[in-house]
């Protein structure tokens, strides 16, 4: 338990280090456009990493963190190990300056110190290179986005329907996206709905915990099951009734794989020593009363619409969608302005954007840690998996991001703000709402990414529009390599880190 303790410690001080060490990310443009004093810039920042708490609500970049070693490799020793060599390789960088990515060194820590514990057998490779890939990918993403942005906005200015067009067609297209995005009650038809009774009272968590399917050739059914647990209604009052609505089988009408997942049922739920019968099973139809259900947007509201806005991740798509269109409404209206009304409205638009990128920051950086503390939770034996990670986890890692913001990291502000490529408002924005997307969209997918490369390809981008040579190569290349060497340097010195903290720890 005090090895547990100090692994939460040390996971939360890593977060705060990664809130001053990559503060100059979310304010580096906006510090150097003198949109913001810097004080003004960490407290702006350090406030919407915190509100990314009430936006990422999935956790998905924490599950995959937790993920990227087997679960039979993760032990105390591990990631105690894998966090001091995070936090050496965190603290070496900020102190020379060096922008380079808290989330890989994380990765790199926890993987190396799993590889010195079981080989590399350990760790799920797949994960660990698809992080990697992104060293790569993140700031080449930034780079492209930041560039087209550029672009649109440089055509904004002129007086022809075209950009317009444009401008309208990137409304209508991120609509679509977000839309498509969007859970809403569940369309049940084609469904199937059991009615379950037992013998004895059964609480509804250890009906949740029994259906799971072991069976290899039940496994097909999982998804469906999965979904008819999360719509799982109370029981009666006696206790021994439960309603159960699956999703949709993979061939509607089917009544041979109708019969299939009702056995499975039964099998699963009988192998713990109940006894249930299914007095009811049958297809839900459109005509129905029972056709859609809304047990799924699980939130507190009673208004239907407002049980959709804040379900899952429904509200990060509509933040996402609203930011993009306030920039694209405002691209419909450039053409009007002169030099100083337009740099006037893009300092306000850099308020938008410089806080958008805050919360991709807060909400794609703290999962990281609630990964590795969630992990330690289960390999100290305090929960079983990663769906029983209590809310403290969370909120601490989210509060403390915020805190490490405030702190800040001037050196690196210097550096992301001026070294690259001097900065306008205009590109500010181009640059922040690249970067912004990327996190948003790498979130949506699970991926850990780097803020610090995202911002940097972003701003590469927008200098890349004037001429090639606004973009100091020269500072880029020293950059990257410091990036590539992340992964592996973090690794070697967590697997060092590892080998001698086993030579004394005999716990």
């Amino acid at each position: 338990m005090t090895l547990l303790i100090i692994i939460i410690i040390l996971a939360l001080v890593f977060d705060y280090i990664n809130g001053f060490h990559d503060a100059a990310n979310s304010i580096a443009t906006v510090v150097s456009t003198k949109v913001l004093t810097p004080f003004q810039a960490v407290l702006w920042a350090a406030f919407f990493n915190f509100v990314a708490f009430f936006i990422f609500k999935d956790h998905g970049v924490a599950n995959t963190v937790a993920k990227t070693v087997h679960k039979e490799f993760v032990t105390l020793p591990v990631i105690i190990s894998g966090l001091i060599g995070a936090i050496t390789w965190n603290l070496i960088t900020w102190w020379k300056g060096i922008p380079s990515s808290s989330s890989h060194t994380l990765i790199g820590g926890f993987a190396g110190a799993a590889i010195a514990h079981g080989g590399f057998g350990a760790i799920e490779q797949s994960l660990v290179l698809k992080t990697a890939s992104f060293i790569v990918l993140a700031p080449l993403i930034g780079m492209f986005m930041a560039f087209l942005i550029s672009v649109w906005f440089l055509n904004s200015f002129r007086k022809s329907i075209y950009p317009k067009i444009f401008s309208v067609f990137v409304i209508l297209i991120v609509t679509w996206f977000v839309y498509s995005k969007i859970e809403f009650k569940k369309d049940l038809n084609g469904a199937s709905s059991y009615s379950l009774v037992f013998d004895k009272k059964v609480s509804k968590e250890d009906l949740k915990k029994a259906l799971t399917f072991k069976n290899d050739a039940d496994k097909e059914f999982t998804p469906i099951l999965k979904a008819a647990k999360d719509s799982l209604g109370n029981a009666d009052k006696t206790g021994t009734k439960y309603l159960l609505k699956t999703d949709f089988l993979k061939k509607i009408g089917d009544t041979t794989e109708n019969q299939k997942l009702t056995a499975a049922i039964i099998d699963v739920v009988e192998s713990k020593k109940w006894h249930v019968t299914i007095t009811k099973s049958h297809r839900i139809l459109k005509n129905s009363e029972e056709r859609f259900d809304e047990s799924n947007l699980k939130t507190s509201f009673k208004s239907y619409w407002l049980k959709v806005v804040f379900h899952g991740s429904n509200f990060k798509w509509l933040l996402l969608w609203f930011i993009l269109n306030i920039i694209a409404v405002f691209t419909l209206f450039m053409s009007s302005l002169n030099n100083a009304r337009s740099t006037s409205w893009f300092k306000r638009l850099q308020l938008v954007s410089s806080a958008a990128f805050s919360i991709g920051h807060g909400g794609n950086d703290a999962q990281k840690v609630m990964g590795i503390i969630t992990a330690a939770l289960i390999a100290g034996g305090s929960i079983g998996s990663f769906e029983d990670m209590p809310t403290w986890v969370p909120l601490a890692c989210y509060t403390v991001i915020g805190l490490g913001t405030l702190s800040g990291g001037w050196k690196i502000v210097k550096t992301m703000g001026t070294k690259i490529t001097k900065v306008t408002p205009f590109e500010g924005v181009a640059a922040e709402t690249a970067g912004a997307v990327t996190l948003f969209l790498a979130e949506g997918l699970k991926i850990p990414v780097s803020t610090t490369h995202t911002i940097a390809g972003s701003i590469m981008g927008v200098g890349a529009t004037k001429r090639l040579s606004a973009v100091r190569w020269g500072v880029t290349v020293h950059l990257l390599w410091a990036w590539i060497l992340t992964i592996p340097i973090t690794g070697m010195l967590s697997a060092i880190i590892y080998w001698i903290f086993t030579a004394f720890y005999k716990g």
